[in-house]
């Protein structure tokens, strides 16, 4: 089976479908990668496992969601994510997209 090409890339904001939060892409999974206990506890719509996965840091939050490529649209806010963690990820919000210029070992 082919694997799904990722909608959304590192640093792009986020808004979710269901739940409204927006929030910034810092890592994709070509696939869900979680438990499936997890998966039964908390995805509720039972979104496809085969399709891309994202870590999202919320705005307004001091923690990280997992979330299914099909309940996420990009945010065209262009207004930066308050979360104590992005500056760990990224250097700058430029046009809408966080960058990170650092190089990591």
């Amino acid at each position: 089976m082919e694997q799904a090409k990722a909608k959304f890339t590192i640093g792009q904001i986020v808004r979710h479908k269901l739940f409204h939060y927006r929030g910034v892409v810092v890592d994709a999974d070509p696939s869900f990668q979680g438990s499936p206990e997890w998966y039964e506890h908390m995805a509720c719509s039972q979104p496809p496992k085969d399709r891309p996965w994202y870590h999202v840091l919320v705005n307004d939050a001091d923690y990280e969601t997992y979330v299914a490529e099909r309940n996420l649209d990009l945010d065209g806010s262009g207004q930066p994510i308050n979360h104590p963690a992005v500056e760990m990820f990224f250097d700058e919000l430029h046009e809408g997209v966080y960058r990170c210029q650092r190089h990591i070992n």
